[in-house]
């Protein structure tokens, strides 16, 4: 699972709430000094080399404001899907109140030709559709009726399946309160549920720098390292 994903023009890093201080000063260290401004929406900070690193306030109006509500527990809803699988929940402070994981049989593809392969596909559609509608109704029976307590919802998994799951309309506010992250995730087993509630605690901070295209991101930038 990884914890970097692409952005046109860098990449975005999850970072512990607790380590975004240290986190800013490495930057400054690896990049040059550098000028930090608070926005309404963002922390933006520019280093010398031209490197820019931007985060979310959470309603902070300085940095240090920022990274004290950045640490508040915050109440988030999940929802893990792949084909086949899903896990959904609450969690609060990256611990997981409310959960329900379940798992409906897909048969993987195979390469036979002919009649038997039509008759296959038409039977592994029948049963991603009995798969994805119980992920739907889940959903709506766990998260719907608590969505006024959610701070906001953090998706994972496959994404084609997420947009199925996006398509229903009982979901729509669910969808409306996700965050723009997609959580990289196996299986979704109970497990992966609690690990994916500790990610979720995490401050996305996107960077975009100066180093030449598929140059691969520092331990610094991806907030691994002490």
């Amino acid at each position: 699972m990884s914890r970097v994903r692409p952005v046109p023009g860098g990449r975005a890093v999850e970072v512990e709430p607790e380590r975004i201080e240290g986190w800013i000063a490495r930057f400054a260290d690896r990049h040059g000094a550098a000028e930090i401004r608070v926005t309404e929406a963002e922390v933006e900070i520019t280093a010398t080399d031209g490197a820019t690193a931007t985060f979310p306030t959470r309603g902070g109006t300085s940095v240090l404001e920022v990274i004290e509500k950045l640490a508040e527990p915050r109440r988030i809803g999940l929802v893990l899907v792949r084909l086949g699988g899903h896990s959904i929940g609450v969690a609060f402070g990256g611990r997981v109140e409310v959960s329900t994981t379940d798992r409906k049989q897909v048969h993987g593809r195979i390469r036979a030709g002919g009649w038997s392969q039509q008759r296959f596909a038409r039977r592994r559609e029948g049963q991603a559709r009995v798969a994805l509608q119980a992920a739907a109704d889940d959903v709506a029976r766990v998260l719907v009726p608590r969505l006024p307590e959610l701070d906001s919802v953090v998706l994972g998994g496959d994404w084609q399946a997420l947009d199925v799951l996006r398509n229903d309309r009982r979901l729509s506010d669910v969808f409306r309160k996700a965050e723009a992250r997609v959580l990289d995730v196996p299986e979704p087993r109970r497990a992966v549920l609690d690990e994916a509630a500790q990610r979720a605690r995490c401050v996305e901070i996107v960077i975009q720098d100066t180093r030449a295209t598929g140059s691969k991101p520092d331990r610094m930038d991806t907030g691994e390292g002490a």
